[in-house]
């Protein structure tokens, strides 16, 4: 009778640590998938940093030549 007890426990004891082992695993995948998507994102945002900075020197220059001609004919 106390084998089964024992059985029991120890049972229990096996079906918590793969429990656990299941959800440390888990985060462990949400975490490389974050640092992975982070990468990835920061390469984009690199990009698009560029691209904004790129049409911000654009449209700084077509403002300043549209300035430049109303300040002339005053």
């Amino acid at each position: 009778m106390q084998d089964h007890g024992i059985e029991k426990i120890a049972t229990i004891a096996v079906n918590i640590t793969k429990l656990l082992v299941i959800i440390y695993l888990g985060f462990v995948e949400v975490f490389k998938i974050s640092k992975l998507l982070g990468e990835k994102l920061d390469a984009e945002f690199d990009i698009s940093r560029k691209w904004a900075s790129q049409n911000y020197s654009i449209l700084k220059k077509r403002l300043a030549e549209q300035k430049v001609p109303s300040v002339i004919e005053n």
